[in-house]
């Protein structure tokens, strides 16, 4: 299950793993991103111990979604070592997902 990323946890979560970090940036009222939804968390089964995936809620979570320049939603970033290695804006098939993820395993 993808984890629920927030303000607070972002540094801890995303910045200081030593795993890839896969975090969709989304929000409630987003009908993309409830089509991104069930999708992420199939990705969040399949790479479950090798990364981490997780979610951003962008209206309870403002401060990372600026941080980021996040502009429209749904948008997936990929981090490796603290920093951004890959950006996914809208909604993609699993399978391209799962290959940029797998690009940085």
């Amino acid at each position: 299950m993808a984890l629920e990323i927030t303000d607070a946890t972002f540094q801890e979560v995303v910045l200081n793993s030593d795993k890839p970090v896969l975090v969709d940036f989304w929000a409630v009222w987003c009908g993309p991103c409830r089509m991104l939804g069930p999708i992420i968390e199939e990705v969040a089964a399949d790479f479950e111990g090798k990364a981490v995936v997780g979610k951003i809620d962008v209206d309870n979570n403002q401060q990372v979604s600026i941080d980021y320049g996040i502009r429209n939603i749904p948008t997936v970033l990929i981090f490796k070592n603290g920093e951004v290695v890959d950006k996914i804006v809208g909604v993609s098939p699993k399978e391209v997902i799962a290959e940029k993820l797998s690009a940085h395993l």
